[in-house]
This record gives structure tokens, sequence and C-alpha cells, in this order.
């Protein structure tokens, strides 16, 4: 129970990450997913990289701008741009179903305008899971210290079903209404490199 900790990335990094040891037991035609990060980075940086034997960015949260976050599905991307606030911890969820192609987004508690993207894909199940970093290619791929995380990050959560406003508002106090593949309060993960975890 990672429950009033963070993860601290605190520097740029070619190989520091959090890799995180769970996946889902099925391909997922659903999934969600949330987390809390905090940093002052201006240049693009990866959050959350779901890499497949298919594809290094099956599912990836990735911030371009610090007004703007992409979240891909099977290597295509919607963008949402949000208030820039530099110094700030911010949470954010993402959610998408395959039947429809429907992409949802919420910033610090709030729903975004939806998207489509990917109608009838399935993302893979055989997956690596890594926090702070992005896979330059799929599976086995290094990673590119420019495109790293520096900062704090946790409340990460991922489901294998969609998400509501009111899920959402559960997941940032760690309080969520749908027991996930994993998420913060049961946690199972390896830190590669320099990465802390802290009160």
């Amino acid at each position: 129970d990672l429950l009033g900790s963070v993860f601290v990335f605190p520097q740029e990094s070619q190989t520091s990450h959090v890799l995180v040891r769970a996946k889902p037991e099925q391909p997922l035609r659903n999934f969600s997913v949330c987390l809390r990060s905090f940093t002052d980075l201006t240049r693009p940086y990866s959050l959350f990289s779901y890499a497949t034997e298919k594809h290094g960015g099956d599912i990836l949260l990735y911030k371009a701008k610090p007004n703007v976050y992409h979240f891909s599905v099977g290597g295509k991307s919607s963008s949402f741009a949000v208030p820039g606030s530099l110094a700030e911890s911010e949470h954010v969820c993402a959610t998408w179903e395959s039947a429809t192609g429907i992409v949802g987004f919420w910033f610090n508690g709030k729903p975004w305008p939806r998207k489509g993207l990917q109608k009838g894909y399935t993302v893979g199940n055989e997956a690596s899971v890594v926090l702070g970093q992005r896979r330059k290619e799929r599976f086995g791929g290094g990673f590119e210290a420019r495109q790293s995380f520096v900062g704090e990050m946790s409340s990460v959560y991922m489901w294998d079903t969609g998400i509501s406003t009111s899920g959402v508002a559960s997941a940032m106090d760690d309080r969520p209404q749908e027991t996930p593949i994993f998420g913060w309060r049961n946690f199972p993960y390896e830190i590669v490199g320099e990465v802390y975890l802290r009160p």
C-alpha cells in the first residue's frame, strides 16, 4: 500500500523508471488509467507507457507541452489542451472503449470533451508497463532521456473497464470504486535506476 507516498524521479535519465509488475489477464477492449504528477518540466515527457510485442506505445499518456496531454492507443493519439499550471500537481484520467473508439479525459477531476480513436482495436495483454519513460520501439526497446519524466508521481491506477466522473473523483482520493488491475493501494512495482519512494 503506497498511500501517502510518491515516486520521485530526481533527474533526466535514459534508464531510470518504475516497472509495474502487473498486467491484464485478457487483451483489452476497454481500459482506464489515472495518475497524479508534479513537475516543472516544460519539455515533452512520458508519464505512463504500456508496450506490447506489437507496439511500443499500445497505450501512452504523454505530455507534449505544459498545456497539452497526448493519449495514444495503438500508435494513434488524441490531444487535450489543459490550463498551463507550473508547480501544481495535476491529476489526469483517460479511458477508451473499443466498440465506439470513444476516449474520455479528465483533468483535476473535470471531464473534457470526448474524442474518438482506434474503433475496433484490441490492446494486447502481454505488456511491459512503465512509469516515467517511453520506449523507442516495441517491448524490449530502450528509452530517450529527453522524454523522461522528472518530478513526483503517485496515485497510479489502471482498470480493464471504463470510468465515470464519480469514479475519477474516488481515484483522486485513492478510494477507487472498482477493483483495478493495479492501483496505489496494492502496487506491484520494481524501481530501475534512480527513482525513490518517499512520503
